[in-house]
């Protein structure tokens, strides 16, 4: 299928008009195609259309911290390039909507049971099995995850990676400091997960500071290395999947700082042989390499 013209630089960084418009021509133009999937965001109801993908290769246990994570920092590469997923989500219980929904969404039952509807309409077309381990989530202020807490992660996360050991492991980076993703990334790593996504997308008041990237470094040192990923020519499909996670963007134009972020990623991606650049937007991962 022919892909539309995607946002230029100004789009981006502007206000989304240029990449909603792309993205509503891009769901026009899927609406009456063969093999099309229709997903329904749970929280406006409203429906999207995307192209249901194919796995294929070597499969992958993706261990996110919350229901979002993956999806807003890493589908782009799965979209692109997809493999059969299986997605373990630690901190399945939260109070965790916008301000202005706080009223209708006022339990941890009422938002957990919404965000798990989010995550399952997500990851819908990756054809992703889903296990939830139940856990809940960290509320401010917040404080270092509990070596306790660490163990029983890491115990319940080998209960469920217990026969799969064909499958790679990808999990946060932890370039937040939220307690959550510490959490899970030092229990994915104590599992020997070498692959890691740059959880950096959605909290730039995190991971996009002076200080938070400076951790990270100080943390990782030179055993994290790290790559980028071209996801530029799904990159519309993934704003798709961003809709359905309406509880955690809102308003709509949150769902646009993964997007922003992609764009800034792509200005690492090295030249092709011509010299030309490759692609406008990217996913930035990590592998572990040297260890101290």
């Amino acid at each position: 299928m022919t892909r539309l013209p995607l946002p230029d630089a100004d789009g981006v960084y502007t206000f989304p008009t240029d990449l909603l418009t792309s993205h509503m021509d891009w769901m026009n133009s899927l609406a009456s195609a063969k093999e099309i999937m229709t997903l329904t965001a749970p929280l406006t109801l409203s429906p999207y259309w995307i192209e249901p993908r194919k796995p294929s290769g070597r499969p992958v246990v993706v261990i996110e911290p919350h229901h979002d994570d993956f999806v807003l920092s890493a589908s782009g590469t799965f979209l692109a390039h997809p493999r059969p997923l299986t997605v373990v989500t630690v901190f399945t219980r939260s109070r965790s909507v916008h301000p202005s929904l706080e009223n209708t969404y006022s339990s941890v039952e009422s938002v957990s049971e919404l965000r798990d509807r989010e995550g399952a309409q997500a990851l819908l077309p990756l054809g992703a099995s889903r296990v939830g381990l139940g856990h809940k989530d960290a509320e401010k202020p917040y404080r270092p995850p509990q070596p306790a807490q660490v163990g029983r992660i890491t115990s319940e996360l080998a209960e469920v990676l217990d026969g799969m050991e064909d499958a790679e492991l990808i999990a946060p980076a932890a370039v937040t400091r939220h307690p959550d993703h510490l959490a899970v990334h030092e229990a994915a790593r104590r599992l020997g997960c070498r692959w890691f996504w740059e959880d950096a997308a959605f909290w730039s008041t995190y991971a996009l500071s002076g200080c938070d990237r400076q951790l990270f470094q100080r943390r990782a040192g030179d055993r994290l290395m790290p790559e980028v990923e071209d996801i530029t020519g799904s990159v519309l499909d993934k704003v798709t999947l961003l809709h359905m996670h309406g509880s955690q963007m809102h308003p709509a134009r949150k769902m646009y700082r993964p997007i922003r972020h992609a764009h800034t990623v792509a200005a690492d991606m090295p030249p092709d042989a011509e010299g030309r650049p490759r692609g406008q937007f990217a996913e930035r991962f990590y592998r572990l390499g040297r260890t101290r």
